[in-house]
Protein backbone atom coordinates (compact mmCIF):
# COMPACT_ATOMS: atom_id res chain seq x y z
CA UNK A 1 0.00 0.00 0.00
CA UNK A 2 1.34 3.65 -0.81
CA UNK A 3 0.26 7.07 -0.66
CA UNK A 4 -1.98 8.00 -3.80
CA UNK A 5 -3.70 11.12 -4.71
CA UNK A 6 -7.17 11.06 -6.29
CA UNK A 7 -6.97 11.65 -9.59
CA UNK A 8 -10.60 13.05 -9.86
CA UNK A 9 -10.53 15.67 -7.23
CA UNK A 10 -7.40 17.73 -6.30
CA UNK A 11 -6.33 17.53 -2.28
CA UNK A 12 -8.33 14.42 -1.66
CA UNK A 13 -6.83 11.00 -0.65
CA UNK A 14 -9.74 8.49 -0.35
CA UNK A 15 -9.26 4.74 -0.54
CA UNK A 16 -9.65 3.50 -3.77
CA UNK A 17 -11.18 0.57 -2.49
CA UNK A 18 -14.22 2.61 -0.83
CA UNK A 19 -14.48 5.39 -3.46
CA UNK A 20 -14.38 3.09 -7.20
CA UNK A 21 -13.93 6.30 -9.04
CA UNK A 22 -10.87 4.58 -11.27
CA UNK A 23 -11.68 0.75 -12.21
CA UNK A 24 -8.24 0.50 -13.51
CA UNK A 25 -6.57 0.97 -9.66
CA UNK A 26 -8.68 -1.35 -7.99
CA UNK A 27 -7.70 -5.55 -8.03
CA UNK A 28 -9.39 -8.09 -8.66
CA UNK A 29 -11.39 -8.87 -5.77
CA UNK A 30 -10.29 -12.32 -3.80
CA UNK A 31 -13.08 -14.75 -2.15
CA UNK A 32 -11.32 -17.36 0.48
CA UNK A 33 -14.71 -19.55 1.15
CA UNK A 34 -14.45 -22.72 3.64
CA UNK A 35 -18.18 -23.45 2.58
CA UNK A 36 -21.21 -21.04 2.11
CA UNK A 37 -21.79 -19.54 5.76
CA UNK A 38 -17.69 -19.26 5.72
CA UNK A 39 -15.96 -17.23 3.30
CA UNK A 40 -13.15 -14.19 3.47
CA UNK A 41 -13.48 -11.08 0.94
CA UNK A 42 -10.29 -9.12 0.27
CA UNK A 43 -10.41 -6.30 -1.70
CA UNK A 44 -7.28 -4.26 -2.55
CA UNK A 45 -6.43 -1.28 -4.38
CA UNK A 46 -3.43 0.82 -4.76
CA UNK A 47 -3.83 2.59 -1.59
CA UNK A 48 -6.20 0.21 0.54
CA UNK A 49 -7.76 -3.34 1.60
CA UNK A 50 -10.91 -4.20 2.48
CA UNK A 51 -11.11 -7.01 4.43
CA UNK A 52 -14.73 -8.54 4.80
CA UNK A 53 -15.45 -11.69 7.01
CA UNK A 54 -18.31 -13.65 6.92
CA UNK A 55 -18.81 -15.47 10.65
CA UNK A 56 -20.76 -19.41 10.27
CA UNK A 57 -23.94 -19.18 12.14
CA UNK A 58 -25.45 -22.85 12.37
CA UNK A 59 -28.31 -22.13 14.31
CA UNK A 60 -30.67 -19.37 15.83
CA UNK A 61 -28.20 -18.64 18.80
CA UNK A 62 -25.54 -18.06 16.73
CA UNK A 63 -27.00 -15.72 14.74
CA UNK A 64 -27.88 -13.27 17.61
CA UNK A 65 -24.73 -13.66 19.11
CA UNK A 66 -22.74 -12.67 15.80
CA UNK A 67 -25.69 -10.03 15.40
CA UNK A 68 -24.82 -8.59 18.75
CA UNK A 69 -20.99 -8.93 18.78
CA UNK A 70 -20.65 -7.36 15.60
CA UNK A 71 -23.26 -4.81 16.43
CA UNK A 72 -21.09 -3.98 19.57
CA UNK A 73 -17.68 -3.60 17.63
CA UNK A 74 -19.19 -1.54 15.17
CA UNK A 75 -20.87 1.09 17.58
CA UNK A 76 -16.99 1.41 18.95
CA UNK A 77 -15.35 1.83 15.17
CA UNK A 78 -13.35 4.98 16.27
CA UNK A 79 -12.10 3.00 19.06
CA UNK A 80 -10.93 0.06 16.47
CA UNK A 81 -9.15 2.04 13.34
CA UNK A 82 -8.95 0.12 10.97
CA UNK A 83 -13.39 -1.29 11.43
CA UNK A 84 -15.37 -0.40 9.08
CA UNK A 85 -19.09 0.91 10.53
CA UNK A 86 -21.05 -0.79 8.06
CA UNK A 87 -19.92 -4.32 6.63
CA UNK A 88 -20.29 -4.98 3.04
CA UNK A 89 -23.88 -6.64 2.29
CA UNK A 90 -23.42 -10.26 2.88
CA UNK A 91 -20.62 -10.47 5.35
CA UNK A 92 -20.72 -9.75 9.00
CA UNK A 93 -18.00 -6.85 9.51
CA UNK A 94 -15.49 -5.37 7.49
CA UNK A 95 -12.06 -3.87 8.04
CA UNK A 96 -10.51 -1.31 6.28
CA UNK A 97 -6.71 -0.93 5.93
CA UNK A 98 -5.41 2.39 4.28
CA UNK A 99 -1.74 3.13 3.35
CA UNK A 100 -1.62 5.97 6.73
CA UNK A 101 -2.68 3.20 9.07
CA UNK A 102 0.02 0.93 7.31
CA UNK A 103 2.56 3.80 8.12
CA UNK A 104 1.18 4.88 11.82
CA UNK A 105 1.35 1.47 12.82
CA UNK A 106 3.19 -1.18 13.37
CA UNK A 107 2.99 -3.63 10.62
CA UNK A 108 2.36 -7.13 12.33
CA UNK A 109 0.24 -5.38 14.97
CA UNK A 110 -1.66 -4.13 12.86
CA UNK A 111 -2.33 -8.39 11.02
Amino acid sequence: LRNFASQMVERHNKPEVEASMNKELLLTPLVIARNKGEKCLIEGSINSVRVSIKVKQADELEIVLVDKFTSFLQQRAEDFFILRRKAVPGYDISFLITNTHCEDMWKHKLV
